[in-house]
């Protein structure tokens, strides 16, 4: 089958969904399967180019900048994503007809591309939902109820009303539907994220002489800096954690929140919490080989669930995870039913504290519970699982 996968982020772009989307488009090839990404990118010069990478056929279309863009112009090339790239698209669809199409959420202004789509080629969809919005906005305080949330609530609906199956991160996304009627209306299941079990070489580095960190534990968070992570429950952690001087806090992304966030390290004088740029892919997973511990941030305000990627790379290189999380969040009950991390509610900072000194003082707790996460990773977590299982819906259509 010629399988088309459309997704905001995808390689060289340092997200982890990026890796995400490729190591599934990887995965449909070495099954037998074409692979085709569409995806966005502000960087060309051409209106769209075509290039391959590992075996996946990629189909770059320009459109405006989307990540570390001001929200209101953010929301408007969001917004303008399906006109562009059915618009640069079409001859490349003429020409390579697909037998599915499956996107990522977010965004969710995919959903009247999508349509067009299966309309042209006749074809079922797939709509990998990782990223509820705007409700997670609305409970963040991000966005109030109105004309624009009620938008976003009508961009929502087309979304799924464009798929044949819908695959939530965690058992607790299906509560969302349910609470609001849509359980009846839409085909539902869990699909867990996922990663290759086995990676490809990676280069040589002392990441941590060259940011002068020899000697500590370095707690690892990679990925989004913004407003649904609640940094600065972080910076109340690095606060509390000054008098233990082997702990240090490493941030590694782009983010609203960036610049807020370094003022407010030089005020308090955190000596022991780093921002650093972006890297590509091969420097953030040889960053992560080097380090000791992963962090998950979460806003408590949140009310549906979220598993986020970089959980992912954690897990793959033994990292034990200390997260910090919503009320509710399917997330502790899978880490702590492995004992794979150490999970405590955003808010309850005197447990995070703890937490992270155990953590910091035990080199064999960190260990053992390293262990545990990169064998939660292999039975639940890998790609080939996440393939099989977005096939066999199509498969039983066939019977």
């Amino acid at each position: 089958m010629r399988i088309l996968i459309i997704a905001v982020y995808y390689l060289p772009k340092p997200k982890s969904t990026a890796k995400i989307i490729h190591d599934l488009a990887v995965e449909f090839c070495r099954l037998g399967h074409e692979a085709i990404v569409l995806t966005p990118d502000d960087t060309l010069r051409t209106g769209s180019e075509i290039a391959c990478i590992d075996g996946v056929k990629i189909l770059r279309v320009r459109t405006g900048k989307i990540d570390g863009s001001f929200r209101i112009f953010r929301g408007i090339n969001e917004r303008l994503l399906s006109p562009i790239l059915w618009q640069q698209g079409r001859k490349f669809f003429r020409d390579n007809a697909c037998d599915i199409v499956i996107w990522w959420s977010p965004s969710i202004f995919l959903g009247s591309l999508v349509k067009k789509l299966k309309k042209q080629f006749n074809c079922p969809s797939y709509l990998i939902l990782r990223d509820i919005f705007p409700q997670w906005a609305i409970d963040a305080g991000i966005l109030k109820r109105g004309l624009i949330s009620w938008y976003f609530h009508r961009k929502e609906l087309e979304q799924y009303e464009a798929a044949n199956v819908i695959g939530v991160q965690s058992p607790g996304n299906l509560s969302y539907f349910r609470r609001n009627g849509l359980d009846q209306k839409y085909r539902l299941e869990v699909l867990y994220n996922w990663t290759r079990l086995k990676e490809q070489d990676i280069p040589a580095t002392n990441y941590r002489e060259q940011l002068g960190l020899q000697g500590k534990v370095v707690f690892f968070y990679g990925g989004n800096i913004g407003v649904a992570q609640d940094m600065d429950n972080l910076i109340r952690l690095a606060e509390n954690m000054l008098n233990e001087t082997q702990a240090h806090f490493l941030l590694v992304g782009e983010g609203s929140e960036v610049e807020r966030l370094k003022g407010l390290i030089k005020k308090k004088k955190l000596t022991n919490l780093t921002i650093h740029n972006a890297v590509d892919q091969q420097k953030y997973l040889a960053m992560l080989s080097e380090f000791d511990v992963g962090l998950i941030l979460l806003d408590r305000r949140h009310q549906t669930q979220n598993f986020p990627g970089k959980m992912l790379g954690y897990m793959y290189y033994s990292l034990p995870i200390l997260a910090s999380i919503n009320p509710g969040n399917d997330l502790q009950d899978v880490l702590e039913k492995k004992s794979a991390g150490l999970v405590c509610l955003n808010g309850d900072d005197a447990r995070f504290k703890d937490y992270a000194i155990r953590l910091t003082r035990d080199s064999k707790l960190r260990k053992q519970i390293g262990a545990r996460a990169r064998s939660l990773l292999e039975s639940t977590f890998s790609v080939s699982r996440a393939a099989a299982q977005i096939l066999a819906n199509f498969e039983r259509r066939k019977q």
